[in-house]
């Protein structure tokens, strides 16, 4: 009978006979005793873990534990000094202002452009690079990043560094999905990966704690442009080391020529859809920075015309999903998944959260300087504990993520970082800083830092393994147009309260008491705008988080 069953099995999966040159005996018992027990192994495999599986590149090598480290560490370093260029302009603000003739009206333009272009582009940039290879996208967006960082020191107005800011967010946009897919693709799922996310993460509070300290020194002693200088040389070093150290991971249009790689992309790229998503946003988001700069234009017909158009794109843009759906071509984001409850509130949660985070930092920065007349120097080493624990926060979740309830650590951490913005529209001005406003900085970095790492990992884990790109930049869109969108609104209530005639000509120097008086009111307010903004985080954490168990395990 088993002799019976082995040729059965023979004769339903034919495999190659194996020569035994050297053997001794019959060939034909050899052939059967192979034949038999590869077949038992083919129904049978080896129960061997995804993990222990080493990432390979493209041509076949596994790679090295140097390679995987600088995996990460490469497009970690282009995010620190990306971030460190957004810590100079957070505490330089006002003597940048003062240099280049930047209206009060513009002060938060600078930065909020930048998070403006890079939302816009952002979903295109991580469908281009789904499809030709995150590394082509990345080694190109990093080399564009450092030359108009590079061009930011050489502004000579207001307007001038709003566009290079502008151009320098569009590269962002190709840096940041690129960089989150080389390490989806290249670091194996569990803890690898989450420390991988971890160092994306605190890259971005330790090159911007960096900025903001290396900005009120080099202010006082040599002056702002040199940061941006140093900024875009190390980033144009990077890029050119990159082309080196990235690993070459397969990409779905390897081996195509230029015109087959030209029609893959009008194709199989939503281009429509990208431009009206990306169109409705920041026509948005560029309503509420107008709106901020002068509450008046509110009235006018071109605020209401954009804003129209604004709400009309933004409601096209699932329509447009399900057409695409239905045509049995990619959607760029389908609708189908926000019927799950912890992606939708995981974009939720990072608008937000990010949008009253980034307010923080801006408002507390003017706080210092311009309500306690403290210099730019002494400013930023007040933020710096707000940086230090976004570092520290960042490492320890890609180190433990995967041992802790995700759900409730967010809800947890969302609502320390609520106690912040209420400590610092509570304050006088008149106590010493380590009464509060220290406590005030220490716990702002827990809700987004936490959030950063949990957020990127269930975002990542509703796109398939080919679109990691895409999820990238999902999930950035939503942080990004949450930056703009928060900062705008912020910045609108600050306003409303202080007045439009507060210290108008942009010199700090210039205020008198009266306009202290009424800066501090509408700071408050802005800390009052944040404070509900992280508490309405809580409760979106609660209802669709709850339920969420651990995040980042090894994939069997």
């Amino acid at each position: 009978m088993t002799s019976t069953l082995t040729v059965d099995v023979i004769e339903l999966q034919p495999l190659p006979v194996l020569a035994f040159p050297n053997s001794s005996g019959s060939k034909d018992t050899f052939e059967i005793f192979n034949r038999f027990s590869e077949n038992l192994e083919a129904i049978n495999p080896p129960d061997v873990p995804k993990e222990a599986s080493v990432p390979a590149s493209s041509e076949g090598r596994p790679l090295s534990k140097l390679q995987l480290v600088m995996t990460i560490l490469q497009p970690s370093l282009v995010t620190f000094f990306g971030s460190f260029t957004s810590g100079i302009i957070t505490v330089g603000l006002p003597a940048i202002a003062s240099s280049i003739s930047l209206q009060r009206s513009l002060y938060l333009w600078p930065s909020s452009v930048y998070s403006l272009t890079s939302g816009a582009a952002l979903l295109i940039a991580g469908s281009i690079a789904d499809i030709i290879g995150a590394r082509h996208v990345e080694v190109c967006g990093i080399f564009l990043l450092g030359i108009f960082i590079l061009v930011c020191g050489f502004s000579q107005s207001g307007i001038q560094l709003v566009v290079f800011r502008a151009l320098q967010g569009i590269a962002l946009a190709m840096h940041i999905p690129a960089s989150v897919s080389i390490i989806s693709s290249a670091v194996p799922a569990g803890r690898a990966r989450n420390i991988g996310f971890g160092c994306l993460g605190l890259s971005q509070p330790l090159g911007f704690s960096f900025g903001t300290v290396m900005s009120g020194i080099m202010i006082e002693r040599i002056g702002w442009r040199f940061g941006f200088y140093l900024s875009g040389a190390a980033i144009l070093t990077a890029a050119a080391a990159s082309w080196f150290t990235l690993p070459k991971m397969k990409a779905e249009a390897e081996g195509l020529t230029m015109g087959d790689l030209l029609k893959k992309l009008w194709i199989e790229v939503d281009w429509v859809g990208g431009t009206i998503a990306g169109s409705g946003l920041a026509l948005l988001s560029y309503v509420f920075a107008m709106v901020s700069a002068d509450l008046s234009i509110i009235r006018s017909a071109t605020t209401a015309s954009l804003l129209a158009v604004s709400l009309v794109l933004l409601i096209a843009f699932p329509l447009w999903m399900r057409y695409r759906e239905r045509k049995g071509q990619s959607a760029l984001v389908p609708n189908s998944l926000w019927k799950s409850l912890p992606f939708a509130s995981i974009c939720a949660l990072v608008a937000l959260s990010y949008g009253a985070m980034n307010s923080m930092e801006i408002f507390s920065s003017l706080y210092f300087q311009e309500v306690q007349n403290h210099s730019t120097l002494i400013a930023s080493l007040y933020l710096l504990p707000n940086l230090m624990v976004g570092v520290c926060i960042n490492l320890s979740v890609g180190i433990f993520i995967d041992r802790l309830p995700a759900g409730w650590l967010i809800v947890g951490s969302s609502l320390l970082c609520a106690i912040s913005p209420l400590i610092m529209a509570l304050v006088n001005p008149n106590w010493k800083y380590y009464y509060l406003e220290l406590w005030a900085q220490m716990l702002a970095p827990l809700g987004t830092n936490v959030l950063f790492t949990v957020g990127l990992i269930i975002v990542s884990d509703n796109f398939p393994e080919r679109t990691q790109a895409l999820a990238g930049a999902v999930f950035s869109t939503a942080a990004q147009f949450g930056t703009s969108l928060g900062v705008g609104v912020c910045q609108m209530v600050a306003l409303g309260v202080m007045g439009s005639d507060v210290n108008s000509s942009g010199d700090p120097n210039s205020a008198t008491s009266d306009d202290a008086s009424d800066m501090l009111r509408g700071y408050r307010a802005s800390f009052w705008t944040m404070f509900a903004s992280m508490v309405f985080c809580v409760v979106i954490a609660i209802a669709g988080l709850r339920r969420t168990g651990k995040v980042g395990l090894k994939k069997d």
